[in-house]
């Protein structure tokens, strides 16, 4: 076993996730090629692959207890995350990858062929652009800069009982004050992500 391949099995026994062998090599592929195309496409910060696994892929897969939704938009998805990680985890489910960057679209697509993800689809477009021929269930995104932007720029293709869920640093207190009369916080979950020490929070927004 090689040291990433420990770093993602020990965060995932952590996490208390049910991960097959077969999830696990799939996620150790993606970080093969994120950590390749990020030399010329510049697609994340992080260049040490074992800090990918531990900054993307585990904090993405941090929030999969809570993903109750089956047709998912993951909005300025980026390189993927967390959609890519949650997609392989749940092959039951769809995930729309969304991103207005070319370049990281097309990298998403090169991804969605290399490791075969039937449940995905990417599109390059902003959140205020897309059109989409169904509503959502869930909308999550963890590049939204404030609560308010997120619910504004996602209602309309929000279903009318989805939910949105934003992944957050430090629990966003200011921005509570901030949102549409008719969202509601329903939950907000703290995050332990394996060998990170920052705060992290999940909040499951919904009308009301």
């Amino acid at each position: 076993m090689d040291v990433l391949e420990k770093s993602l099995a020990a965060g995932i026994d952590t996490l208390g996730l049910a991960v097959t062998d077969t999830q696990q090599a799939l996620l150790l592929r993606y970080v093969a090629l994120l950590h390749k195309w990020n030399k010329a496409y510049n697609l994340t910060a992080i260049r040490d692959p074992e800090q990918m696994v531990i900054r993307h892929i585990l904090d993405s897969l941090s929030i999969a207890p809570y993903m109750a939704a089956t047709h998912c938009l993951d909005v300025g998805t980026g390189a993927g995350l967390p959609g890519i990680p949650l997609a392989i985890l749940f092959p039951e489910k769809q995930f729309s990858l969304l991103d207005s960057n070319g370049k990281k679209t097309r990298f998403l697509i090169e991804a969605q062929m290399q490791l075969k993800l039937t449940n995905i689809s990417v599109h390059t477009e902003r959140v205020e652009q897309f059109k989409s021929d169904r509503l959502f269930d869930g909308i999550v995104s963890r590049a939204f800069a404030s609560l308010k932007d997120m619910v504004t720029g996602c209602e309309a293709l929000l279903s009318p009982t989805g939910k949105l869920y934003a992944m957050k640093g430090i629990f966003p207190e200011a921005e509570l004050s901030q949102l549409p009369k008719h969202f509601i916080v329903e939950h907000s979950h703290t995050l332990s992500v394996p060998s990170v020490e920052e705060a992290r929070h999940l909040l499951l927004i919904a009308r009301h």
